[in-house]
């Protein structure tokens, strides 16, 4: 499990991933220990910016099929694009104590590696609120990825999603924290 200890510098608070304290405890636990949504009314509203990734691997004759258009169902990256950003949109209806967010920005990109036999995707949410955003960003890599596999499984079934993780994120009173390259 990742760890994470404050660095400060100029009002800034980084977090990285091979250098921090463990976290004391689980906020969306009450001291009865039931799940409970956090109470976010105190928490100032800020800039907040969350980066996630995962892949999707398959066989070299599905990512050159996608990659030339040739997929029955259509533009497979152009439907998993709004996929992944619809998915940023309805992550509360679907993590049950994840707070619904006015999302400001979602942008979504995917990298064809003909090396790897894959297609990696990198998502970027933003919003200007009280909590983090997260979850959204999570939530529409995996939709995307989940998105490619629906649209190909026809002609390959198995394709293997992996390694979707969070990449950085930014704002809020912990300030920014970016996954360890390692």
């Amino acid at each position: 499990m990742a760890k994470s200890r404050p660095t400060t510098t100029a009002k800034k608070t980084t977090r990285t991933a091979r250098n921090t304290a463990p976290q004391t405890g689980l906020t969306h636990f009450d001291a009865q220990g039931q799940a409970h949504m956090v109470d976010v009314g105190a928490k100032a509203h800020t800039h907040r910016i969350a980066v996630a990734q995962g892949n999707i691997r398959m066989q070299a004759a599905t990512l050159k099929a996608i990659a030339a258009g040739h997929m029955k169902k259509g533009d497979v990256l152009g439907v998993a694009r709004l996929a992944a950003i619809q998915a940023a949109k309805r992550a509360a209806d679907l993590i049950p104590l994840a707070h619904p967010l006015q999302l400001t920005r979602v942008a979504v990109h995917f990298k064809n590696d003909t090396k790897a036999r894959a297609i990696h995707i990198q998502t970027r949410v933003e919003c200007h609120g009280q909590t983090g955003v997260e979850m959204e960003a999570l939530t529409a890599a995996s939709v995307g990825l989940l998105t490619i596999y629906d649209m190909c499984k026809a002609i390959d079934r198995g394709m293997v999603i992996s390694e979707i993780s969070l990449l950085e994120k930014r704002g809020g009173k912990s300030g920014e924290w970016i996954k360890d390259p390692a």
